[in-house]
């Protein structure tokens, strides 16, 4: 729709002129009652000038379009995650719009608006916290939504797909007290993420299951990038009694360690031993090749995907939380201790 110059006219644009949120407008457009009746004439009155017809005027023709939506895209994780939706929205004639918000509410709230433009079928939603605003929000433009590997606590409101990470931990462990490691450090992800405490979880279950007390000098956080991975190993191997083994919670900070091992002299796995967790191509072709915890990526993506596609049917899904299983996957960067 466009206005009497030839602009586009959006629903954000009507609510910038008005003062007001776009679910303001949206609960307009959608006949609801719960909006001043001031509010509502002069949201009228622009929608009247700016020519906008209501969706309700005809029926909704599908956009055929789903929004991805991560946090960053500064991962070879995140291009797992994306090829796996790409491959099923495209088998239902879907296109796929990626949004990074940097984690931050200006970007958010552009990603909102835009939404809105394009009016989306439904959004996928990769490592976020589904707050009651934002919700709220997705609910008044109607359009579902599924959570993919979910920051904090999975809801109940709305569907989350992730990985049995859990497990996935306790293997890892599990393998390298097999080998005869005692002294194993652990290098985890940002600790308000679900994930990174049902790994450390895994990890401590890990430990206990072989009689060995958690040292809390051994347990470091990272930031799941790199350099952090690298940074936490030079701390745990300057340690007076260092590890002989560390389980890095993904693949990357796991790489950063194999850097901090190297920098000291010390082989892999010969001086050091080392797991990572997800099973990202660079785990393969890395020297030596990982020991990692091989985490379906793309077919969480290709599952959300799924999931919102029958949410936009109206039809019903699997669950609320679906836990795809995680497996590990040994290589060569493990092996017993030395001596």
């Amino acid at each position: 729709m466009t206005d009497s110059q030839g602009r586009a006219v959006t629903i954000a644009a009507i609510a910038a002129e008005a003062g007001v949120s776009l679910p303001t407008v949206s609960r307009v457009l959608n006949g609801r009652s719960d909006v001043a009746p001031h509010t509502r004439e002069r949201i009228e009155q622009l929608l009247r000038e700016h020519g906008y017809q209501r969706r309700g005027a005809r029926p909704r023709e599908r956009a055929r379009l789903v929004d991805l939506v991560f946090n960053d895209l500064d991962s070879p994780w995140a291009v797992e995650i994306i090829r796996g939706v790409e491959d099923a929205a495209h088998a239902e004639g879907v296109g796929t719009v990626v949004t990074a918000i940097h984690r931050r509410a200006s970007a958010t709230r552009v990603w909102l608006e835009n939404l809105a433009t394009r009016a989306s079928d439904g959004a996928i939603l990769v490592t976020s916290e589904l707050d009651p605003a934002l919700r709220s929000e997705l609910q008044e433009l109607q359009v579902p939504a599924v959570v993919v590997d979910p920051a904090g606590v999975p809801s109940l409101d709305v569907p989350t797909i992730g990985a049995t990470d859990w497990a996935g931990g306790l293997s890892a462990t599990d393998h390298l007290t097999g080998l005869g490691h005692r002294r194993i450090g652990f290098v985890g992800g940002p600790a308000p993420l679900w994930s990174s405490r049902a790994r450390l979880d895994g990890y401590r279950a890990g430990l206990g299951a072989a009689g060995v007390a958690v040292d809390p000098a051994l347990v470091l956080e990272g930031d799941f990038g790199y350099r952090s991975g690298s940074e936490c190993a030079d701390r745990l191997l300057r340690l007076a009694d260092r590890p002989t083994a560390v389980f890095a919670a993904n693949d990357q900070m796991a790489l950063g360690v194999y850097e901090a091992a190297r920098r000291r002299g010390l082989r892999v796995p010969e001086d050091l031993s080392v797991v990572g967790f997800d099973d990202l191509p660079q785990a393969q072709w890395s020297s030596p090749p990982l020991t990692t915890v091989h985490q379906p990526l793309a077919q969480m993506g290709r599952l959300a995907a799924r999931t919102v596609l029958r949410l936009v049917q109206g039809e019903p899904v699997e669950g609320p939380r679906i836990e795809l299983a995680t497996r590990l996957v040994v290589r060569d960067s493990t092996a017993p201790p030395p001596g």
